[in-house]
């Protein structure tokens, strides 16, 4: 993968008091026949087509640092997957910046928190959403010790709980460079996909996020390379880019690599 990408930190500032305050835009939801909601169409399509020997019945989507969109782009794949007929679970496995709650309107006075520290049960955190088949796990009440608690062997039973009962499991994780989390989740799950905005992302915190992964002999599935616009784009990927807000998704396959 290749990047050309730089941002303020004011602005990255902004879009993360937003998300945090009003949640993301599920726009999936509000407008299904959009053209963005067909790019979220594409990206799940060639999610599903990155592995194809091998069902995915766990994913994580992160990103190098915060605000850079994993959480619009997670909560929005998970809807047009939801929206095939599969029952997906989605759940907020950022517990010290949490905005899933938020998005779908719902409680967070328990959540995934709460039941890795064994004061809830799995009935009580999951949550139906106004979306059909999609369910979701908030974070729960912020915890002293968040790597720690994903660590645990509680987090894996859980995983393994919701991956028998639901067809999807998809984790909305903490960026990488900021905390060990989601390291410690990518080796949990069947693969990951790092969200990449272009104009935002660093290039070399890209690059160290992904080195980390592979470190911990993360899945990564590829990327996605959200907040493109045509002219951003300039036809370097190819013909990859689908137009609008939302970008394509990039394999991270043999033609990728010698991008980097």
């Amino acid at each position: 993968m290749a990047f050309s990408l730089f941002k303020t930190k004011k602005q990255k500032q902004k879009l993360d008091n937003t998300s945090l305050k009003y949640g993301v835009g599920l726009v999936t939801y509000t407008d299904p026949k959009g053209q963005v909601s067909e790019q979220f169409k594409t990206v799940r399509t060639n999610i599903q087509f990155s592995s194809i020997d091998k069902k995915l019945n766990s994913i994580m989507f992160t990103s190098s640092d915060p605000s850079e969109g994993k959480s619009t782009v997670s909560n929005n794949v998970a809807v047009t997957w939801a929206d095939q007929g599969s029952t997906v679970v989605l759940v907020d496995a950022d517990l010290r910046r949490p905005t899933v709650h938020k998005t779908f309107g719902l409680s967070n006075r328990k959540g995934l928190s709460s039941y890795l520290l064994g004061n809830a049960t799995l009935e009580e955190i999951v949550q139906p959403t106004v979306v059909d088949n999609l369910f979701v796990i908030t974070s729960g009440p912020v915890p002293p010790n968040p790597s720690e608690l994903l660590g645990s062997m509680r987090t894996q039973d859980l995983m393994v709980r919701l991956v028998d009962k639901y067809d999807l499991l998809i984790l909305d994780a903490p960026p990488v460079n900021t905390v060990t989390d989601a390291q410690v989740l990518a080796a949990r799950v069947d693969g990951t996909i790092l969200v990449v905005p272009q104009g935002i992302a660093d290039k070399a915190g890209v690059k160290h996020a992904k080195e980390a992964l592979e470190t911990v002999n993360a899945n990564i599935l590829g990327a996605i390379m959200n907040r493109v616009t045509e002219q951003k784009s300039g036809g370097y990927y190819g013909g990859s880019y689908y137009g609008g807000y939302y970008g394509g998704y990039y394999g991270t396959d043999e033609k990728d690599k010698e991008k980097e």
